[in-house]
This record gives C-alpha cells, structure tokens and sequence, in this order.
C-alpha cells in the first residue's frame, strides 16, 4: 500500500471539522471524566469528538479501554484488557439521564479474552438502558464476537434499535487495516446473521476511504452489504489518528462521496451516508430516524 504522510496543514480545502461550543464540551468532557465512563470519541482520537461533545451526544466504550486485537487504523490502546467494570452499567445509566441524551450509541472493545465476548454484559446495559429510558432508542456497535451466533443471540435478546458492526474496509485491504482475527467474510456473516435472527433489527455498517481502495471495490462492499440486508452504511475519510497508525493514502474528494450516496440510491436498498466528516456514530440519530422515514 503505497501511502503518504499527510499533516493537518496539507489536508485538502473540504477536510474542515465545525467549531463546537467549547464551554460544552469541557462540560461533558469533565463530567465523563467524573462518572468514570470511557467514550469511543476520546480513546480513538476522533476528529468528530468536539463538535459530537458540544451537542451533548458521546459513543460510550463499553469492556474497557484497551482491545485484544491490533487493527492498524485504530488508536484505541491494545494489550491485556482489565476485568469487566462490575458498575459500568450504573456509569452508562447516570451519564444518559444527566447529559439528556435521547439516542444511546454503545460501542465496545474487542474482547476475545472473555468467553462470550463480553456479549452478556452489553446485553445487561442494554437491557437495563430500555427499561429505565423505554422512550429512547439504543444503537450497539459490536465486534464479530469471532462469529458466535450465541454472542449475537444474546446481544439481540436486549432488542437494541440498530446493531451495528463494521466491515472497516474493502476485502482487498481488510488483512493489511484490521487485525488478523478479523474477516471481511466473518463481518459480512455476522451481519447477515444479524438480520435472520431478527428480521426487524436495523442492521449498520461502516467503511473509510482514502486507503488506496477503488471505486470499484467500494462498490462491491455497497453491493456485499446490501445483499445481507444492511440498512444503512456510512463512508468517510480515513485520517490517521497519531503516527503509529496506518498514513492517509490519498483525500477523497466531496464529489466521490456523493456520487457513493447517489449511486447507492439509484441502485440499492441500503442508505449510504458518505462525507469526508463521517464516522460510524456522527450524528447517527438523525440518519437512522432519517432512513426509517
């Protein structure tokens, strides 16, 4: 993969992230840092984080801070992950109720330490989530859980809104991108699994752009998840995080991730949000009540 060092002051003109209210997110920030929860916008550097922090959304992190595997796109710490925080669900609770939030977005670390994957404790957030706030809508984004189906069976016994999981990437590039337990056939399984276990579960995925792949091959992946029934993909700019991850390859422009939007709207029954700014959770709330619609 022939990729280039990028620094912020070559970033292209269309590579802009909005400036956020910055009394809100030393509010939010400060309160997270309070309660003790780890939020996916911290632990991986994301671009995103200020603006998200401003409106008073966050990822949560649940299982920890530290992953079992070693994707090299990912800033989030690798190594030995800690025992599941026994009050973590409590944390999840009392930061939804005092920061308001009316879209849950949970996310986690990949634990292959665990047995089940760490399935059975998201399960009981979840669960908990639901019965405390049963107005509010829950979106989990889940590792493949190695393919377990009981895993996934135990993650939508909770009933969350949208189950999401990630592909990350095109197939060609999956075993250079993410770390090699993962699959870009497992991921797409897992998903497919999703949706015949149960059928009304919104399905998700996500991929970056911009690590040499071809329009073609991001084509594909659109096609791949569309035939396993995914709802809604998101497309945007890989930026790298720190030095230690994968370089930026080239910049998509602002009319590639459109002609991905049209193109899949024209062709497939997925909805595909792409924009040099997205991420698995920006502003999820709005594009999953969006494609409802």
């Amino acid at each position: 993969m022939d990729c280039k060092i990028y620094t912020k002051k070559s970033f292209p003109d269309w590579i802009r992230f909005k400036v956020p209210d910055t009394n809100e997110v030393k509010r939010v920030h400060s309160l997270l840092e309070e309660i003790g929860i780890a939020t996916v916008c911290k632990s991986a550097l994301c671009p995103n984080r200020p603006e998200c922090w401003s409106r008073k959304t966050a990822t949560f992190l649940l299982l920890g801070d530290i992953c079992s595997r070693k994707c090299s796109f990912c800033a989030v710490k690798k190594g030995q992950p800690l025992p599941p925080d026994p009050f973590e669900k409590d944390k999840i609770i009392k930061a939804v109720e005092i920061m308001g939030l009316q879209y849950i977005i949970l996310t986690m670390v990949t634990r292959d330490d665990l047995l089940d994957g760490g399935a059975n404790h998201i399960s009981e957030i979840v669960l908990s989530l639901k019965e405390i706030f049963p107005e509010r809508k829950v979106e989990v984004l889940v590792s493949d859980f190695q393919g377990d189906v009981s895993s996934l069976k135990t993650i939508l016994k909770a009933k969350p809104d949208v189950f999401s999981h990630n592909l990350e990437t095109v197939e060609r590039l999956c075993p250079i991108v993410r770390d090699k337990k993962c699959s870009y056939r497992v991921s797409l399984d897992v998903l497919r699994k999703v949706k015949e276990i149960s059928p009304e579960t919104k399905t998700k995925s996500g991929i970056m752009v911009g690590l040499s792949e071809t329009r073609d091959e991001v084509l594909q992946t659109l096609k791949d998840l569309d035939g396993i029934g995914c709802s809604i993909v998101t497309i945007g700019q890989y930026l790298q995080p720190t030095i230690r991850q994968l370089h930026v390859s080239d910049f998509i422009s602002p009319d590639e991730f459109k002609f991905y939007e049209e193109w899949a709207n024209n062709n497939l029954s997925l909805k595909v949000i792409a924009g040099p700014e997205v991420r698995s959770s920006y502003h999820a709330d709005f594009w999953c009540k969006e494609q409802k619609e």
